[in-house]
C-alpha cells in the first residue's frame, strides 16, 4: 500500500520560513518524479515544484521562484519543500505527490500517487 504522508505545515508571518516534509512509503521511491502542489479555498490545485527520480532536475512555478527549493533524499525516501519569503498568497493545502515518470511534471493529472495535504497558512 503506497502512502505518502506530509508534515511541517502550520501558521507563520509574511517573509517567514517553513519546511515541508513528505515521507514515502509501499512504493519505489527512487524511480519516482515528486511534485509538490498547493490548492488555496475556491481554487484549483495547482503546480508548485517537481524534483527528478535523482534530485538533479527541478522546476518550478513562476510564482514560487526563488523563494522555494525542493529536494529529496532516497535513502530516506522523502521529499521535502523549503520555503522562504512566505507571502499571504502562498497560504493553501499543500500536497506531495509521486509520479512513475521519473523527470517529473507539472499537471496533476500525470501523477499516480498522492498525500493528504498539509496546511500552510501565512499571515500578513
Amino acid at each position: 500500500q503506497v502512502q505518502l504522508v506530509e508534515s511541517g505545515g502550520g501558521l507563520v508571518q509574511a517573509g517567514g520560513s517553513l519546511r515541508l516534509s513528505c515521507a514515502a512509503s509501499g512504493l519505489p521511491f527512487s524511480r519516482y518524479g515528486m511534485g509538490w502542489f498547493r490548492q488555496a479555498p475556491g481554487k484549483e490545485r495547482e503546480f508548485v515544484a517537481t524534483v527528478s527520480w535523482s534530485g538533479g532536475s527541478t522546476v518550478y512555478a513562476n510564482s514560487v521562484k526563488g523563494r522555494f527549493t525542493i529536494s529529496r533524499d532516497n535513502a530516506k525516501t522523502t521529499v521535502y519543500l523549503q520555503m522562504n519569503s512566505l507571502k499571504p498568497e502562498d497560504t493553501a493545502v499543500y500536497y506531495c505527490a509521486a509520479d512513475i515518470y521519473a523527470s517529473g511534471r507539472s499537471s496533476p493529472s500525470e501523477y499516480e500517487y498522492w498525500g493528504q495535504g498539509t496546511q500552510v497558512t501565512v499571515s500578513s
